[in-house]
């Protein structure tokens, strides 16, 4: 037993080393971009989000340094009134337009129909994908675009501030930057077509358009849950190149109100980010000999486990400086939070299997 805590906590230690690593290689977009030369769209689907759509409107035609800018919505079978709320907060303006999405055909989940619609009408040589419930700093489209241009790639996430405020969402909420921050090469990410080595955030995400429409676009991930990295991934297979970045000083992003929410919202989603139920046993297992073992033995008095520990609650904190979360007393938590991962991977797997996920009305496994 001792062997296994000493083997768990080097891993601990070891994966900490490459977040630090990380952090320093992370892309940033510019703090004060250049104005845009690039004829952009900004692309919103929006379905059943009257109540928080106006804050993400407001900051869309808000945007500073983007002289050719088109704002698409897309109402996909809103009945709370989504469109009249876009509408009224938009006042008007010449660059906002509101269409009416089509039910998705047979074969297509909801939001990569919608996604290929608005691509469908969007003129910009940029497509600028946003979400609903993500609220924009003035600068976040320009310093967007700069950053794909100015390193030559074809699609960037810069990942946006995730806000955190019920213990629920601040158990698991961090986990999200967590995860790729310790565990993704971002360099060699950057350069390899490998599909393993792809994290994208459609919370915030921009992609040339031709590469875009080279790669297919989102008819090519009709499917999947998870387009946002289905997407990059056809972008890598097409020979383009994208990686996710540092958004915490361009947008913010509350996904879930509280723990219900959360539980729905990720048991939608984890058993497709986690492959298989044998991939997902195993990643599972992995994070909990790396990062419950090592606390449960240094309550026991192990010095190793104690170490681990540290390790990644050192790593956890680093990463929450870094992204805007919260640091204390949050990473002290790390290990309950990845029993939490657990639980809902395991409930995930669980309603798949049953046939028994659905978001917004519509059937999702």
């Amino acid at each position: 037993m001792s062997r296994l805590v000493r083997a768990a906590s080097a891993g601990a230690v070891a994966l900490t080393a490459h977040t630090v690593l990380n952090l320093r290689l992370l892309r940033v977009p510019p703090a004060d971009p250049p104005p845009v030369a690039d004829p952009v769209s900004v692309l919103l689907p929006v379905r059943d989000e009257a109540h928080r759509v106006g804050p993400c409107v407001a900051a869309l035609l808000a945007q500073e340094g983007v002289p050719d800018l088109e704002v698409l919505v897309l109402d996909d079978g809103s009945r709370d009134g989504t469109a009249d709320v876009v509408r009224r907060t938009a006042g008007g303006d010449p660059r906002l337009r509101v269409v009416g999405g089509a039910p998705p055909p047979a074969g297509w989940l909801g939001k990569p129909h919608a996604c290929d619609q608005l691509a469908g009408l969007a003129r910009g040589t940029v497509l600028v994908f946003v979400d609903a419930d993500v609220v924009l700093a003035p600068h976040a489209v320009a310093s967007t675009v700069a950053l794909l241009r100015s390193t030559g790639l074809d699609l960037v996430s810069p990942y946006p501030r995730q806000v955190a405020l019920s213990p629920a969402e601040r158990l698991v909420q961090p986990l999200l930057q967590w995860s790729w921050l310790t565990t993704l090469p971002l360099r060699l990410a950057e350069r390899s077509p490998r599909s393993s080595l792809a994290a994208a955030n459609g919370q915030l995400l921009a992609v040339d358009a031709l590469a875009y429409r080279w790669s297919g676009g989102h008819a090519a991930v009709r499917d999947q849950v998870l387009d946002d990295i289905a997407l990059l991934r056809a972008v890598k297979r097409s020979g383009g190149r994208g990686v996710v970045a540092d958004g915490t000083a361009l947008a913010s992003c509350r996904m879930y109100d509280g723990w219900l929410d959360l539980r729905d919202g990720y048991s939608k989603s984890l058993w497709s980010a986690t492959g298989s139920l044998p991939a997902a046993a195993a990643t599972l297992g992995a994070l909990g000999l790396l990062y419950v073992v090592p606390p449960l033995a240094a309550l026991r008095g192990s010095r190793a486990g104690a170490l681990g520990y540290a390790a990644a609650v050192a790593g956890r904190a680093l990463v929450a400086r870094r992204t805007g979360g919260r640091v204390w007393p949050d990473s002290l938590a790390h290990p309950v939070s990845v029993l939490a991962l657990g639980w809902l991977t395991a409930r995930s797997w669980r309603l798949r299997r049953r046939g028994g996920l659905a978001w917004k009305g519509r059937p999702v496994g």
